[in-house]
C-alpha cells in the first residue's frame, strides 16, 4: 500500500460535510485497497501503537465489532467505553471529557443521541473524532454505502438512489454523500417523516454542483420507479420506542417488499444498513434474495471505518 497522505491526519468526520468529495473519494479508494489486502491476508500496521477509545450511549454491532477489529489489524488497540462507566455519567462535562481522553488516547469515537455533543467533543479534544451515529447523522454507514454501490455499478455518478421510510440519520447521511458524489437521491417518506429541510436544502446545493439532483417525495411508487438501488432503515430508531405502534402505521406503505423491487430497475438492488426488523421495513424474500446487497454492505463498515481511521489518526 503506498503511503498514506497527511491531508487528513488530525481531521474530524462528525458528518459527511466535514469532508470534501475528493476527502471522501481518497476514503473510498483506500477502503478498496485495504479490502483487497485483507483478502490476501496482507497484514498493513500503519498505526502501530495508537489507541482508539470508543464512546458509547447507544447499543452496537457494526460499528463498535468493525473498530475493535479494524484498528487491532492497522496495529492499534481499542478501548469500549461505555457511558455510563465514565463520570460523564455523574455530570463531567463533554468539555473536561475530551480535554482528558486527549492526553491517553490517539482518537476518539462517539456514539450519542444528541449532534451537539459529538460537536462539542470534536471542540475541544486535540484528537480526531469520529461520529459513530447521532440522532441527526450516521456519516460512517454512508461511506460504507458509498462503497458498496461503487463496487456494483463502478461508480458514483449518476446512479439512481432511493430510500425508503423514516427521513433520519440515515437517510440524511446517504443524501448528503449522495449529491457530493453526482448520484440522484429521492426520499420517499410518510408526510411529517420527511427528511429535515435544512439537509435537503444543503444537498440540493451539493448536488447543483456535481450533476446530480435530490427530490422527496410522499409516495414510495414514485419513489422506486427506475431506480437503481433501493434503501431502508429500521422504522423505530434508538429512543422511539414509545412511538413504535404509530411509527408501523405510518410506515406501511413504504415497506420494500416485491411491489416496489418490481418498480426499480432490472438490476436494481436492495441495501438495509441494519438490524432489520423482517416483514415491517423490509421483506424476507428481499433481505435475503438474489438482489440484497445488504451483507456485502454489512461487511463494508469495517474497510471504510479502517480506511478512516487510517487517514485521520496520527
Amino acid at each position: 500500500m503506498a503511503g498514506i497522505p497527511e491531508d487528513l491526519k488530525g481531521r474530524n468526520y462528525t458528518r459527511v460535510s466535514d469532508w470534501s468529495r475528493q476527502e471522501l473519494e481518497l476514503a473510498l479508494d483506500l477502503a478498496d485497497e485495504l479490502k483487497q489486502e485483507r483478502a490476501r491476508r496482507k497484514e498493513l500496521r500503519v498505526l502501530p501503537g495508537r489507541t482508539l477509545g470508543m464512546i458509547f450511549h447507544k447499543p452496537s454491532t457494526r460499528t463498535r465489532v468493525a473498530f475493535e477489529v479494524g484498528i487491532a489489524e492497522l496495529g492499534g488497540m481499542a478501548l469500549y467505553l461505555p457511558a455510563a462507566d465514565l463520570q460523564l455519567a455523574r455530570g463531567e462535562s463533554y468539555r473536561d471529557t475530551a480535554l482528558v481522553l486527549s492526553r491517553f488516547v490517539s482518537a476518539l469515537l462517539i456514539r450519542t443521541f444528541e449532534q451537539a455533543e459529538v460537536d462539542e467533543f470534536a471542540e475541544y479534544a486535540s484528537i480526531p473524532v469520529i461520529n459513530g451515529l447521532t440522532d441527526l447523522a450516521h456519516p460512517l454507514q454512508a461511506l460504507a454505502d458509498a462503497m458498496t454501490i461503487r463496487e456494483r455499478h463502478g461508480g458514483l455518478e449518476g446512479v439512481k438512489l432511493t430510500y425508503l421510510g423514516d427521513g433520519n440519520n440515515v437517510c440524511h447521511s446517504l443524501m448528503r454523500l449522495a449529491a457530493r458524489f453526482g448520484m440522484h437521491f429521492t426520499a420517499a417518506c410518510p408526510a411529517g417523516y420527511e427528511p429535515l429541510p435544512s439537509v435537503v436544502e444543503a444537498a440540493r446545493a451539493d448536488a447543483a454542483e456535481s450533476g446530480g439532483s435530490v427530490r422527496v417525495t410522499n409516495d414510495p411508487l414514485e419513489g422506486a420507479d427506475g431506480a437503481d438501488v433501493l434503501y431502508t432503515d429500521v422504522w423505530t430508531s434508538m429512543g422511539q420506542d414509545a412511538e413504535r405502534e404509530q411509527r408501523l402505521l405510518d410506515l406501511e406503505r413504504f415497506s420494500l417488499d416485491g411491489e416496489l423491487v418490481s418498480m426499480a430497475s432490472r438490476e436494481a438492488v436492495a441495501m438495509h444498513c441494519l438490524p432489520a426488523h423482517v416483514g415491517e421495513e423490509i421483506a424476507e424474500d428481499v433481505l435475503y434474495g438474489p438482489r440484497s446487497l445488504v451483507w456485502e454492505q454489512a461487511e463494508n463498515r469495517l474497510h471504510t471505518q479502517k480506511a478512516v481511521l487510517a487517514l485521520v489518526v496520527r
